[in-house]
Formats: structure tokens, C-alpha cells, sequence
């Protein structure tokens, strides 16, 4: 079942805006690409694309609430900075079983971590160092 497909039936007569958990395991990713997935999932906090043959994240719309983002068995080698900017609250990921070679490619993510901490000395009236 093709990824637009699969998130169709699983949004079970919701608006996008509803869905707070979207599990889409296992679909077909067409040209190893997001497919179907915007902007209006606004209330999105769980997201898992397992075994969908994804091998870019340059198609993920901006999901603010995301906080956990499931990626295993996938064909990606890169291109995560992406998740440091479309999911700035993200604080679990699982690449395991992707094209990963070496551990430069994940130094993308210390933005997120290093942006949340910031945000969080802001709030409590800090700087951050």
C-alpha cells in the first residue's frame, strides 16, 4: 500500500488536525520520498515510517509537537539537519537499520538538543553559554 494510501485509512474519518499518532509501517514510499504527509498534522506527537523504503527527509512538512519519530529499516544515508528544523521538539529517534556510515552524518541532530536546551534557559530567564 502506497504511503498516501496508508494515511488515508489510518486518519479513520479525522481531520488531520485530530491525529496526535500516525503509524505508517511498512507502506511503499514512492521514489523513497514523504508522500501525503503536510503541514496540517499540527497535533502530531508520535510519527513512525518503519521498513518504508525511505531514503530522503526532504518532504517532511514542519511538525512542531513531534517528539517521537520512528525511522528504522529505511535507506537513509542523510540528510537529517532536516529534523533539527521541522521537528524542533523532538526527543526520540530511532534510525537503526538505515544506510548510516559514520557518525558525521548524525552531527546534524546536535541542533536540536542544543536549541532546545537554549530555549529552555530563555524560559527560566538564563543564557545558555
Amino acid at each position: 500500500m502506497e504511503m498516501k494510501k496508508k494515511i488515508n485509512l489510518e486518519l479513520r474519518n479525522r481531520a488531520p488536525e485530530e491525529v496526535t499518532e500516525l503509524v505508517l509501517d511498512n507502506c511503499l514510499c514512492v521514489n523513497g520520498e514523504i508522500e501525503g504527509l503536510n503541514d496540517t498534522f499540527k497535533e502530531l506527537e508520535f510519527l513512525s515510517m518503519a521498513n518504508v523504503e525511505l531514503s530522503s527527509l526532504a518532504r517532511l512538512p514542519s511538525l512542531n509537537k513531534l517528539r517521537k519519530l520512528e525511522l528504522s529499516d529505511n535507506i537513509i544515508s542523510g540528510g537529517l539537519e532536516v529534523l533539527a528544523e521541522k521537528c524542533p521538539n523532538l526527543t526520540y529517534l530511532n534510525l537503526s537499520g538505515n544506510k548510516i556510515k559514520d557518525l558525521s552524518t548524525v552531527e546534524a541532530l546536535e541542533g536540536l538538543r542544543g536549541e532546545k536546551r537554549k530555549r529552555d534557559a530563555e524560559d527560566d530567564g538564563e543564557e545558555d553559554d
